[in-house]
């Protein structure tokens, strides 16, 4: 937990997987999270300072002179879990910085190797290069499961890689097996920062490991297969791995639970938000290739508009790849992410799409408030959840939407019968009974309820008289608005 640091106010984030990535825009906060991990613990073999609050996050205030830091109180707090047991530990800064640790007598520092490699800071290379050139330095050949982990990610064949060390000053020289020799000083930038993760990294053991910007220098292949050696890694030898990144591959290489997305708003507050899905992490970090992205509010919503999709698709001869679906959290996020897509200059490639239900709920507006008048927001047919408006549809068309399903016409009707009589003294609302009914149908007849939304939506689209034909022909100015729109 962080409180008061560089425009942050109070931020909680959790690191509950192996290797966890932090993404999120410049200045939200990556590179502050990460230096404040690094003062988690007590690090052997390290100076009193080096892991500690003030060495990682100083502060210019000269003996005179108007222009210096200002002073604010900061917290660092940190809850451990280990097999001892939960515990806690505060850093606080007023005057100095100072420990706590809530009153627990004769409590200390958890212990733990930590290895940081902030961005911006070549400090091996500049120590290197100001090596006194007069003394000898001693060669210690990099080990065999450095050089294996490096070779997994170079196309490289290495003979030796060796570290030169003078004055507490160290240099890798490195010996191809085709003859060629040079040093650090004559590396690629992403040679280089793999030879000093493998030679970092490949021997340690329940270490804290953190790692900014970790895809500096790296090719996209390169980032994929370090990260997953990274993940291999840090279940093999009892690793906590973070690391902060503005790539897609990067995000991709862990599950939605290793992801932390930080962002700041207008007000420069700093938040956790939940992992986005697929379509809307694409759209802000540059993979957003399609024509037009279209966002419902669950994957009930998503099934409908895809049913529509296949048709228009059809009808227009447009291909798939012109058009993209998906769904999110709910419709209290989108407006902050309408905001991120102007931010970020995709807003033109989306467009909005509510359940029936929310026409007067004002969301509408607060998305267009964020994202722009002109951002298409459109409306699933009928004033409450989809759910509601499919079940209808499929009672009156039961014997068509039973061919698509595949099961008989006589088995359907009969389902749909029996549903209604067993919810109707229920007394919830009609959305959470038609959400009940459809649920306990796609479990009857081995279908998932996406698809079965989709089958109805399909065949109302058909329908010219249908409820969804206006939802049908926004969908369809909206898409060919973006075609028209230059690249």
């Amino acid at each position: 937990r962080l409180q008061g640091m560089r425009g942050i106010e109070d931020l909680q984030v959790a690191f509950d997987y192996p290797v966890s990535v932090i993404a999120g825009g410049n200045a939200s906060g990556k590179s502050t999270v990460l230096s404040a991990a690094a003062c988690a613990y007590k690090v052997p073999g390290a100076g009193a300072r080096d892991f500690a609050p003030s060495t990682l996050f100083p502060d210019y205030r000269p003996q005179s002179g108007i222009r210096q830091d200002p002073k604010h109180q900061i917290v660092l707090e940190f809850d451990y879990r280990t097999p001892e047991g939960d515990n806690a530990m505060r850093w606080r800064f007023a005057k100095g910085w100072n420990r706590s640790f809530f009153g627990r007598k004769s409590a200390r520092q958890p212990e733990r190797p930590v290895y940081l490699r902030a961005l911006g800071n070549p400090s091996e290379v500049r120590s290197a290069s100001m090596s006194h050139r007069a003394t000898e330095p001693q060669a210690t050949p990099l080990n065999a499961s450095q050089i294996n982990f490096a070779r997994q990610m170079l196309p490289i064949r290495y003979a030796e890689v060796v570290s030169l060390s003078s004055d507490e000053k160290n240099l890798l020289f490195a010996e191809q097996e085709s003859g060629a020799k040079y040093s650090e000083l004559h590396m690629a930038s992403g040679e280089r920062a793999i030879l000093r993760l493998a030679q970092k990294l490949a021997q340690l053991k329940g270490a804290l490991v953190l790692i900014d910007e970790v895809e500096a220098g790296l090719h996209p292949r390169v980032q994929k297969l370090l990260m997953l050696h990274l993940q291999q890694l840090a279940l093999r030898n009892d690793l906590q791995v973070i690391v902060t990144t503005h790539s897609p591959v990067v995000i991709d290489s862990v599950p939605t639970w290793g992801r932390i997305f930080l962002e700041r708003d207008k007000e420069g507050k700093v938040e956790a938000v939940p992992p986005y899905r697929a379509v809307v992490q694409d759209a802000l970090y540059g993979r957003s290739a399609e024509k037009l992205n279209l966002l419902c509010e669950d994957e009930n919503s998503e099934g409908v508009v895809r049913g529509i999709i296949d048709e228009i698709l059809i009808r227009q001869r447009i291909g798939f790849d012109w058009v993209r679906i998906g769904c999110n959290t709910g419709t209290e996020e989108f407006p902050t992410q309408a905001a991120a897509f102007k931010m970020f200059g995709q807003i033109n490639n989306f467009a909005f799409i509510l359940d029936g239900a929310n026409q007067d709920s004002g969301v509408a507006e607060k998305i267009r408030e964020a994202g722009g008048n002109n951002v298409p927001v459109l409306f699933l047919p009928g004033r409450h959840a989809p759910e509601v408006w499919v079940w209808q549809q499929m009672q009156q068309n039961a014997h068509d939407t039973a061919r698509e399903l595949s099961v008989s016409p006589s088995d359907l009707t009969d389902q749909i019968t029996l549903l209604n009589a067993t919810f109707n003294a229920a007394s919830d609302t009609p959305s959470e009974i038609a959400k009940s009914k459809l649920s306990v149908l796609s479990e009857k007849i081995s279908r998932n309820a996406p698809d079965i939304c989709r089958i109805v939506a399909r065949q109302e689209t058909r329908t010219p008289k249908s409820q969804i034909q206006p939802l049908v022909e926004q969908i369809e100015t909206t898409l060919q608005n973006r075609q028209n729109q230059p690249e």
